[in-house]
């Protein structure tokens, strides 16, 4: 799912929120009912979990 990133344009509170891609924005601040916008933001990209990722973890093995 998705993370994006919401600003009260009231109180200026900023705040995440985890939604499905079809899901509407969110129209009011948690904190004070306020308008908010959804921000752009880059994403998070690539996360490498494990122990480790080289060159050599995906060579082919010799007979």
């Amino acid at each position: 799912m998705p993370t994006y990133e919401y600003l009260c344009e009231n109180c200026g509170y900023q705040f995440e929120e985890f939604q499905k891609i079809t899901d509407p924005p969110l129209s009011k601040c948690p904190k004070c009912g306020g308008k908010v916008r959804r921000l752009i933001s880059g994403g998070a990209g690539l996360i490498f979990k494990g122990s480790g990722f080289y060159i050599t973890d995906y060579k082919k093995k010799r007979k």
